[in-house]
């Protein structure tokens, strides 16, 4: 990993708030994620699950965890299985955690090799009244081909049919989203790195670049400071191209006086940075384009002070676009008086030029899990990121930071660390 180490404190206790929620006499069972074949016998960059992350900072394939708070045999009360080593794969594929390692690293002090799993469980769940296992519960999720957790979960079931099961996912749901200090001091580390990333940018972006060749510059920068890569494919659309939401073809020519919407994130250490910043290709926004851009920030801004606990998602998305985006829109001579008098209650007249939600759970990953119809707590971190789309102009702007939740008032992360926003700033740094 090109990370730094993680307190291993922040496992146990998520094992310990995890387990207490958990029924008598039951047992958890996780694995890590597959390693996907690309083709051939390449495979694709793996990437943890990211409940089994959340649970035991183990960065590595082929991994099983046992949780069993009642179990008569205290090695099995937490017990992490791992894949053994050997010469073979110490030459083709490097390092693997060593026991004492694994221990290290989650805080687990039973650690057993893989081999054995099968048949070491065995007893253990003919012992146990019930079993939680996991599926991907996550609400962006669609499923459309088999994935590790559904294959074990089926076979599990097919192997204990009697048993009595449990949904992991709601317990990690409601846990995942509340942020410790470590993990917003990884996210935050992740923001910074971005935030060289964005410098990059507007140094490198000029008439004539290819978008592709600004993603390029992003990566550099990512990797160059020790991230893992990017937290999802990089959105880099000049012109129209930053109408269509999730373009992520990259492959256009930047233009003299278009703007280039760059949506992008960090991979640190398993956590995700989510950033939108829209720059001007010539280095300097015309008065429409300034316009759009400063009524974007201005709901943008307006949206983060609603970011507050006891707020409902669902709710605060109807509050951003009835509220803030209207007025915008209205004065920016988008939609009309009479167009709002008209309006499907199904799809209000915003929703010409603003047509996606404002804020998403931010964590291990970018769309990261939560109770969407539960009210914001503190310490949730979430995406603030309002946009204005104008396919017959040519302009498409969304302006994104993250966000935490606090009892005190809601906490910019990006803020903080000074990532520039303001059409001044911008144009400034462009100038130089």
């Amino acid at each position: 990993m090109k990370y730094q180490s993680i307190d291993q404190s922040l496992f146990v206790q998520n094992r310990q708030k995890f387990m207490a929620q958990m029924q008598p006499n039951t047992i958890a069972i996780f694995r890590s994620n597959y390693e996907y074949t690309r083709n051939g016998d390449a495979t694709m960059d793996f990437k943890q699950h990211s409940d089994f992350f959340w649970l035991t900072g183990i960065d590595q394939e082929d991994s099983y965890l046992i949780l069993y708070p009642d179990s008569p045999e205290a090695a099995f009360k937490e017990c992490l299985y791992l894949k053994q080593t050997n010469a073979s794969i110490a030459i083709w594929e490097g390092h693997k955690y060593t026991k004492a390692e694994a221990t290290a690293c989650s805080g687990i002090n039973s650690v057993q090799w893989n081999d054995s799993f099968f048949s070491q469980i065995r007893s253990k769940i003919n012992y146990a009244s019930g079993i939680y296992l996991t599926l991907n519960e996550n609400d962006r999720f669609t499923y459309k081909a088999p994935y590790a957790d559904l294959d074990f979960v089926r076979q599990i079931q097919n192997d204990y049919p009697l048993h009595t099961y449990y949904r992991a996912a709601p317990i990690l749901q409601r846990l995942r989203s509340i942020k410790s200090e470590i993990e917003i001091g990884l996210v935050n580390h992740a923001i910074s790195i971005s935030k060289k990333g964005f410098e990059r940018i507007m140094a490198f972006t000029k008439p004539g670049v290819m978008e592709y060749e600004v993603e390029a510059e992003l990566i550099h920068q990512y990797i160059k400071n020790g991230a893992t890569g990017h937290s999802f494919h990089p959105i880099v659309a000049s012109g129209a191209n930053a109408c269509v939401l999730h373009y992520i073809d990259n492959n256009q020519t930047c233009k003299d006086g278009d703007l280039l919407l760059v949506d992008c994130g960090v991979d640190y250490a398993n956590y995700a940075s989510d950033m939108t910043r829209c720059i001007p290709v010539n280095g300097k926004f015309s008065d429409r384009q300034k316009a759009v851009y400063n009524a974007v920030l201005r709901v943008m801004r307006g949206a983060t002070k609603l970011l507050t606990p006891g707020t409902k998602l669902m709710d605060y998305h109807a509050i951003v676009g009835k509220e803030l985006m209207e007025k915008e829109l209205v004065d920016l001579g988008l939609i009309s008086l009479q167009d709002i008098k008209n309006e499907d209650p199904a799809w209000p007249a915003y929703k010409k030029y603003f047509m996606h939600g404002t804020s998403h759970f931010l964590g291990i990953d970018v769309h990261d899990v939560g109770m969407r119809y539960e009210p914001m707590q503190a310490n949730m971190l979430f995406t603030c990121e309002p946009g204005i789309y104008i396919p017959e102009e040519g302009i498409g702007i969304r302006i994104e930071n993250n966000i935490v939740i606090s009892n005190d008032g809601p906490i910019d992360l990006m803020d903080a660390i000074g990532m520039p926003i303001e059409v001044e700033e911008i144009e400034a740094i462009m100038a130089q």
